[in-house]
């Protein structure tokens, strides 16, 4: 059965042999680049570290503080808390004397006068050596100066007198007193009352606290 001549119609019909596959026609690869390091353009890499900022290298990190200054400055803020409490209690303790013996006219008006006096002045004091500590605080914090060494270490001296004051003194009152038990507690308050500014003394009087205001001129 032929089908109008045409040879593919009949598979017994001879055909020509084509040209071999080539495989698909040859594409030209588009050429990739490297990708540019990362950093900014214009500015030099520096080895093991890309490219710097464009603000330029890092200064040097300056001489740092000492934790003997910084203790000592927060001993001084600690002690003022508790010195500007204590002052405030012992003006108040003063006051209600004060009125008491107003109205007991049994009790000597002159030893209580004395009394409440003494207690004022020693509230007016407390309450400018805690100023004191405040200011010394801050200028060993943010000064490296003579003065500034001199103002913290003077800061806790004072207070050490005063804890030696109220010791003596307290120790006095209760002699006279009468039936007047140890004093025991009383030594003990006494030395939590001077123990902060002992070490806040000693932590710039020796070693780094000491030398770090041998330096170079603060502001």
């Amino acid at each position: 059965m032929t089908n109008g001549g045409n040879p593919w119609a009949d598979p017994t019909t001879p055909t020509q042999p084509g040209s071999p596959y080539q495989g698909p026609p040859p594409t030209t690869p588009q050429p990739y680049g490297y990708a540019p390091p990362y950093g900014y353009p214009g500015y030099p890499s520096v080895p093991g570290y890309g490219y710097p900022g464009p603000w330029g290298p890092v200064p040097p990190r300056g001489p740092q503080r000492p934790g003997q200054v910084i203790t000592s400055a927060v001993l001084a803020f600690v002690q003022a808390g508790v010195v500007l409490f204590a002052s405030i209690y012992l003006w108040f303790i003063a006051s209600f004397v004060d009125l008491a013996a107003q109205s007991d006219p049994s009790v000597s008006s002159s030893r209580v006068d004395s009394l409440t006096t003494e207690a004022t002045v020693l509230a007016v004091v407390q309450l400018v050596s805690v100023v004191l500590l405040v200011v010394a605080g801050i200028r060993a914090l943010i000064a490296r100066t003579r003065t500034a060494w001199l103002l913290i270490v003077a800061a806790h001296a004072v207070q050490i007198m005063l804890a030696g004051y109220w010791a003596i003194r307290l120790t006095t009152l209760l002699d006279e007193l009468p039936g007047a038990g140890p004093q025991g507690a009383l030594a003990a308050f006494t030395i939590v009352f001077a123990a902060s500014p002992l070490v806040g003394a000693g932590m710039v009087l020796v070693g780094a606290g000491r030398r770090w205001f041998d330096g170079p001129i603060g502001p």
